[in-house]
């Protein structure tokens, strides 16, 4: 696997990065339709939330490796997210739960991605 190449050293993040998998596998799982506009929306929202700055090419290319884990890398690592497991991702605070074996798991798969 290529590794993305990031402007910032700091914008190659594995929990931004994790998320946005997370938020892609859930969207895929309930819509059934991979859906950019809930990556871009989700890392804009997680940026301002921790108060960073991105490069606008940094955030496409880790939201394009994120559509790529969530629909290539996860299911080859054993972690299928589906309709009932949608919950057990995220936290009542929309945050990752990471007590979860599949966040865990996606954790993993993006720290070897970065």
């Amino acid at each position: 696997m290529i590794k993305p190449e990031f402007n910032e050293r700091d914008s190659a993040r594995p929990d931004l990065l994790c998320l946005l998998v997370a938020i892609a596998a859930a969207s895929y799982a309930l819509t059934n339709e991979w859906r950019m506009d809930h990556v871009v929306q989700i890392c804009r929202q997680w940026l301002k939330k921790n108060r960073l700055k991105m490069d606008w090419l940094d955030r496409v290319r880790i939201g394009q490796l994120a559509l790529k884990i969530a629909r290539q890398d996860l299911l080859e690592a054993g972690v299928a997210v589906r309709l009932s497991s949608v919950n057990a991702l995220f936290t009542s605070e929309m945050e990752l739960n990471e007590s979860s074996t599949m966040v865990q798991r996606m954790m993993a798969l993006c720290h070897d991605a970065l």
